[in-house]
């Protein structure tokens, strides 16, 4: 996506261009050529090859002139008539516009294309033609957010004046082909969202102009390669997502403009070298998800442009280097969860600079929750998987722009009565606390309409299911492992956004109301280990997007829904009532 935005630019300055000598071409006796014939049937060669347009862009592909400015997506040079630009755009987001077909190998015959994008179609499918390799002239090729198959074609490596190759977001398979090394002229080359495997390549050292480089998200191996430092004008380097090993090379700190280093969910291991705090320009370092060893360096208190940083997820000891007040001035976003840190209190520098989202999970913290200085700015506060004790009654005072909030798996204790959600906030998990007390102070008719996940799971709370209104954008609920009686309130049917309904383990006793199956979106759904009597409502062959069910361990009796999905769960989701019947179970006997 990154990529698609700087390359519009590009497009409007080209237009721009264009129109220059259009307006030249107006003023002179001579007649601007028709596009020319042999260009006009290589497009109609990729019409031919598409079978579904919902875009409608090439319903427009009509009559002869491709060049006359009704052919959206074509643009050509006014004094030649030749197709210098295709682009074909998809709409962000927006699974009812797509192409249905194959790329027609026709486009390779239109040899003075400079511009191609063919991108967010969505099931444009089949394999990259090698007949594009003979686009000499061509300066960008983005085929990214298609469906696109088979290996990556050895001959892309023959486009000499490529500056931008995007083939993010397909179903790629094979290695990454040496050959792409010879693109000298490549700024940006984007390989992402595909299924790649092997190494990459050495010979990408040739590629001194690169600025951006995108690989993540794919099945990569091997070490990175000590290549690193031959790309001086490098803004953004991404391996995420991958099965790269080995250690981060040191040519890595020597890249003075590099923005973006996303190396996370991988399997390095080693230090952080000192070095890390020569990247002046860094804003973005991601190394979360690896086997990474040692003490974070003093040296990133250094790097005065970083506004996000993440080292989740690996295996970091103490002590935290000493960051003074200006050090890290840029920074919004720290995530530090989940190594060998034992923190014991949140530093003082986390404390008092103005954050967005800070994420210690798993940092041995303990004592009261903590009073942040500037708590107006925070987004996201994670600070689940510690050993927390007392209340929450100020904690979320002046945290007016809280959005996510996730404190489980502490030792705190307090009436759920406590809690005085900030107004826009959309998940709140505070799962296996001690928190006691009853739902309705936390679900009532002024409950926000942003919450979307509630999950008060695995504590003491008890008390009953409350009514709930209208207008809840509520996506998930769970409620399990508490101490929760009544009756499932009729009204379950208002939460008509919910995906995620957990109430197992409780004391719920009564029927199942049929307007639980009023709730279509619902997909997962546990109602084991209560009191729950009577049938499974027949309403329940309503929701088709169920993929989790579990009755189990109640007093539930009669025939299951004789539809899909409930007759092909397992039988253990069953299994413990008294005597509900039919499939996956014996046949019910009788009509009842």
């Amino acid at each position: 996506m990154r990529i698609l935005q700087w390359v519009l630019k590009l497009f409007f300055l080209y237009s721009i261009f264009l129109q220059f000598p259009m307006s030249l071409a107006q003023t002179s006796p001579l007649q601007t050529p028709i596009c020319s014939e042999a260009d006009r049937a290589a497009l109609l060669g990729f019409k031919a090859r598409i079978l579904q347009d919902t875009t409608q862009i090439l319903s427009t592909w009509t009559g002869r002139d491709c060049c006359g400015g009704d052919w959206e997506g074509v643009q050509c040079n006014p004094a030649t008539g030749r197709v210098t630009v295709l682009a074909l755009q998809g709409p962000e987001r927006d699974s009812e516009h797509y192409m249905r077909g194959t790329l027609s190998t026709s486009l390779g015959s239109l040899s003075f294309l400079e511009v191609m994008v063919i991108s967010g179609m969505k099931h444009i499918a089949g394999t990259i033609p090698e007949s594009f390799s003979g686009l000499v002239h061509l300066s960008q090729m983005i085929l990214e957010d298609n469906s696109l198959q088979g290996n990556i074609p050895p001959g892309l490596g023959l486009l000499s004046n490529l500056n931008t190759l995007s083939l993010n977001g397909n179903r790629l398979i094979g290695q990454i082909p040496p050959s792409l090394g010879n693109l000298r002229k490549l700024q940006i080359l984007g390989l992402a969202r595909n299924s790649l495997t092997g190494s990459i390549p050495t010979t990408f050292q040739n590629l001194h102009s690169l600025q951006t480089l995108e690989l993540s998200f794919n099945l990569l191996s091997g070490s990175i390669p000590d290549i690193l430092g031959q790309f001086q004008n490098l803004t953004l380097f991404d391996l995420s997502n991958n099965l790269l090993s080995g250690q981060l090379p040191t040519s890595i700190f020597n890249l003075p403009k590099l923005q973006d280093l996303s190396l996370d969910h991988n399997q390095l291991i080693g230090k952080i070298s000192n070095q890390i705090g020569s990247l002046k320009s860094l804003t973005h370092l991601s190394l979360s998800s690896n086997m990474l060893t040692g003490q974070i360096p003093e040296s990133i208190s250094r790097l005065q442009n970083l506004w996000y940083l993440n080292l989740s997820s690996n295996a970091f000891s103490d002590p935290l280097p000493p960051i003074q007040s200006r050090g890290l001035a840029s920074l919004l976003s720290v995530d530090l969860s989940h190594n060998n840190l034992s923190l014991g209190t949140v530093p003082n520098w986390i404390l008092e600079k103005e954050l967005s989202d800070v994420h210690l999970a798993g940092c041995k913290l303990k004592g009261s929750l903590p009073e942040f200085t500037k708590p107006g700015s925070l987004n996201s506060i994670d600070l689940s998987d510690n050993f927390f004790t007392g209340g929450i009654s100020r904690f979320f005072t002046n945290m007016s722009n809280l959005q996510k909030l996730k404190l489980s798996n502490n030792r705190l204790k307090f009436d759920v009565l406590e809690i005085k959600l900030p107004d826009g906030i959309s998940s709140v998990q505070l799962q296996r606390n001690q928190l006691f007390g009853t739902l309705s102070s936390i679900l009532n008719n002024r409950t926000s309409s942003f919450l979307e996940t509630l999950d008060v799971s695995g504590n003491q709370i008890s008390g009953t299911i409350p009514e709930f209104t209208e207008g809840l954008s509520l996506k998930v609920l769970n409620i399990g492992s508490n101490e929760i009686a009544g009756r499932i309130p009729n009204s379950v049917s208002n939460l008509v956004e919910l995906e995620k309904l957990d109430i197992s383990r409780n004391k719920i006793m009564g029927t199942i109301p049929t307007s639980l199956g009023l709730v279509a979106q619902l997909q997962w759904l546990d109602m084991s280990i209560n009191e729950l009597t009577g049938s499974i409502p027949r309403s329940f062959l309503g929701i088709k997007n169920l993929r989790h069910a579990n009755f189990r361990a109640n007093r539930l009796c009669g025939e299951i829904p004789q539809g899909r999905p409930y007759n092909i769960f397992p039988a253990s989701a069953y299994a413990h009532n008294q005597c509900l019947c039919g499939k996956p179970l014996p046949p019910c006997r009788g009509k009842n």
